[in-house]
């Protein structure tokens, strides 16, 4: 084999020892476009990433149900002891873009997606009744209010909140634009700024 995997074996077979150790969560959407190992350029064990569709992550419901990104979170926080997590929607998101059209049949009976979408509640409906912005611009709007609704939903999880309040933990936003390849970040405000490099 060569390329990258051929280069990280031997920082793979370490990991496979010693344990991983990240410092950072991402919290990113399964669009095969939008990776954030490339994005970040981080190699093996250097980031815990989860991926679901639309980056969402749900209200903190410990009901005994099945929750995959709960899980995920609990474990990069209690067992790994991470420091920050990291939100980062993208630009063409086929999930938000399902939101905003949920009279677009589903994909299936069982309609997965339009129920893991379900969680933004009546936000799609708000920003597609905006008849002075373009599709586009809609998009983009629930794309980044997504991402705020993400983080502010990550906030109900007991720990999160109690570790952010402690500063022992940080929550950030990102905004990855697919089709500029640009890394945009959001401030204390929610606004999403591309930082000065």
């Amino acid at each position: 084999m060569s390329g990258r995997y051929s280069r990280e074996k031997e920082r793979i077979r370490d990991l496979a020892h010693g344990g991983q150790h990240p410092t950072t969560m991402v919290i990113a959407c399964c669009d095969s476009r939008a990776a954030p190992e490339m994005i970040f350029d981080s190699g093996p064990g250097e980031m815990f990433v989860l991926r679901n569709v639309g980056n969402l992550v749900p209200h903190y419901e410990p009901d005994g149900g099945q929750h995959g990104t709960s899980a995920g979170i609990e474990y990069a926080v209690k067992a790994l002891g991470i420091a920050n997590i990291v939100i980062m929607g993208h630009g063409r998101c086929g999930g938000i873009q399902a939101a905003l059209n949920p009279s677009t049949k589903p994909l299936d009976s069982g309609d997965f997606i339009g129920k893991w979408l379900s969680m933004l509640g009546d936000l799609p409906a708000q920003i597609g009744q905006n008849g002075l912005m373009t599709a586009s611009e809609r998009q983009t709007a629930m794309e980044r209010i997504s991402i705020r609704n993400s983080i502010r939903n990550l906030r109900t999880f007991p720990y999160v909140a109690q570790l952010e309040a402690e500063g022992k933990l940080a929550v950030h936003g990102s905004w990855f634009d697919i089709s500029t390849g640009e890394l945009w970040v959001m401030n204390d405000d929610g606004d999403f700024i591309r930082p000065q490099l």
